[in-house]
């Protein structure tokens, strides 16, 4: 992905009842669709983090999804943060997945 003035990365941690409801499946195809680059990934905590990399309207526009999730979801909170170039260097961007 090409890293230009209007893309930037987040790192979202997603807490609520986020495990076991397709919290994750559901991310990816937002993101997808959004052209967003990153992953999604459950935590040891019950939380799922998200790593997202895109446009940042579109980023915009997964922020505002994160907060609702999917049917069976019951989201309580999103902490997203603005990540550096650098904490993103290891990760695969050309495509967003769940793991």
């Amino acid at each position: 992905m090409n890293l230009g003035e209007n893309i930037i990365s987040v790192r979202c941690i997603v807490t609520g009842k986020v495990q076991g409801v397709f919290f994750r499946a559901s991310t990816r195809e937002q993101a997808l669709q959004l052209n967003i680059k990153g992953y999604a990934k459950n935590l040891s905590g019950g939380e799922v983090e998200v790593i997202a990399c895109g446009n940042k309207d579109a980023i915009g526009q997964l922020k505002q999804w994160l907060n609702c999730g999917p049917k069976y979801a019951k989201v309580k909170n999103v902490d997203c943060e603005v990540i550096s170039n650098q904490e993103i260097e290891n990760i695969d961007l050309n495509n967003f997945k769940v793991l």
